[in-house]
């Protein structure tokens, strides 16, 4: 559940501002991204990833994620000094907007950055958007109950 202790200074009652105001930050959506879709799960996970955002950067969004809601932090089982990082179901329900995003870029920001890849599944994830997203999801659930279960 979203964290609703936080102090958080809304720019207006629009729903699309207000999640703008969550999520609008150029590394947030990153960071859900690269956990939801790359395995990322620790800081050093994080540090490898080629977008390459700075370490107090990262601290920052990774502690604002928490405070909200978003993301959990616990103690890895085999390594007490390494956090495992993973996604709330609230930012699980972020998955349609990640993978339209993914499919906007792809149709319109090649003639801005033409090295985008170029994803042979692109068009089967257009064709099947819903079913994608629902696989992304459950696999991600999975491993989080694979991690729970380890514990």
């Amino acid at each position: 559940m979203l964290n609703s202790k936080n102090s958080i200074d809304f720019r207006c009652s629009c729903a699309i501002t207000s999640s703008l105001d969550l999520l609008g930050d150029r590394w947030i959506l990153v960071i859900i991204k690269q956990m939801l879709m790359e395995n990322v799960e620790t800081f050093k996970d994080f540090m490898e990833r080629p977008e390459a955002v700075a370490t107090n950067v990262l601290t920052k969004r990774l502690k604002w994620l928490e405070e909200i809601g978003l993301i959990t932090k616990t103690r890895r089982p085999d390594n007490n000094k390494t956090n495992y990082y993973h996604l709330t179901k609230e930012a699980l329900e972020l998955t349609p907007v990640i993978i339209d995003l993914a499919i906007w870029s792809h149709n319109n920001l090649r003639v801005l950055n033409p090295n985008i890849g170029d994803y042979e599944e692109l068009e089967h994830i257009k064709a099947n958007r819903e079913s994608y997203c629902q696989k992304l999801i459950e696999s991600y659930e999975e491993k989080l109950a694979a991690y729970k279960d380890g514990q």
